[in-house]
């Protein structure tokens, strides 16, 4: 099992940036495709995007956030980060990452069985 930690969310203003980052212990975090979801009030929790085991290009975003968003990863650190910019108020949620033993990037939450305990953003109008 591998632990996952998540820090870097906050309050922002709209049109603002955050990274968030997520620690990985306990297992060789290479051999992991990884992803960022979140989950607002009263809503369920959702794809926003994820990356390979290997980074670089091999990625994909939700509609709500391309253009916007960017993740990458250092897998000599451990550690997968999710860049927020121009950010909207209907971005506000606990953002989570996540693992998944499939190592390309992947949509579905059913294929990841990792979870951070999430963080915290909010943007106000």
């Amino acid at each position: 099992q591998v632990q996952l930690v998540e820090s870097g969310g906050g309050l922002v203003q709209a049109g603002g940036s955050l990274r968030l980052s997520c620690t990985a212990s306990g297992r060789t975090f290479s051999n992991y495709g990884m992803g960022w979801f979140r989950q607002a009030p009263g809503k369920e929790r959702e794809f926003v995007a994820s990356i390979s085991w290997r980074g670089g290009s091999s990625t994909l975003y939700a509609d709500s956030v391309k253009g916007r968003f960017t993740i990458s990863r250092d897998n000599a650190k451990n550690t997968m980060y999710l860049q927020m910019n121009s950010l909207k108020p209907e971005d506000t949620a606990v953002y989570y990452c996540a693992t998944s033993r499939i190592l390309r990037a992947l949509t579905a939450l059913a294929n990841f069985d990792s979870w951070g305990q999430g963080t915290q953003v909010t943007v106000s109008s």
